[in-house]
């Protein structure tokens, strides 16, 4: 393979994933270091870090179902490194997306092969109303999710 290749595609954003899978596997570990299950420490009006612990999918979906998860999540990290390949470096909004959704699957894939369970603590709330607990890893699929959205919708530059 030309060395030129991989230099100019979107593997040279793999820095990213990684720096995602790391902040949310550290701050996974603080929490389960300092934190009970169902503790919670509230530090605004409407947000506490509490621990949760997820043996489904988002909202619940799939409960019980961990190696089906890790499956689907073991896929769409191999597909996504696949489209990284592909993908030309200057891709930008694509390229950060991807590595977004990537380094938060490895995130909760992780989770789910170490613990059996994905750590949940973010909790966001309005009075009563909770939203679900979510992770770094779930910020971080759905920022990239947002980012791929918003390019495939934004216009195309011709060429001249």
């Amino acid at each position: 393979m030309n060395m030129d290749v991989k230099k100019k595609n979107g593997l040279c954003f793999l820095w990213l994933a990684l720096i995602v899978f790391i902040a949310d596997i550290a701050s996974k570990f603080v929490l389960l270091a300092h934190f009970q299950l169902y503790e919670s420490v509230p530090l605004l009006s409407f947000f506490s870090i509490t621990y949760i612990r997820n043996y489904g999918a988002a909202f619940g979906f799939f409960l019980g179902q961990r190696w089906i998860l890790a499956i689907i999540a073991l896929t769409i990290s191999l597909f996504i490194i696949r489209f990284l390949y592909k993908s030309q470096k200057n891709d930008y909004l694509n390229n950060i997306g991807f590595a977004l959704v990537l380094g938060g699957a490895l995130g909760n894939l992780f989770d789910r092969l170490y613990h059996g369970f994905v750590v949940d603590f973010l909790d966001f709330y309005l009075g009563s109303w909770h939203y679900p607990a979510f992770n770094l890893a779930d910020s971080a699929i759905c920022i990239g999710v947002i980012l791929l959205l918003y390019s495939s919708f934004r216009p195309t530059k011709k060429a001249d």
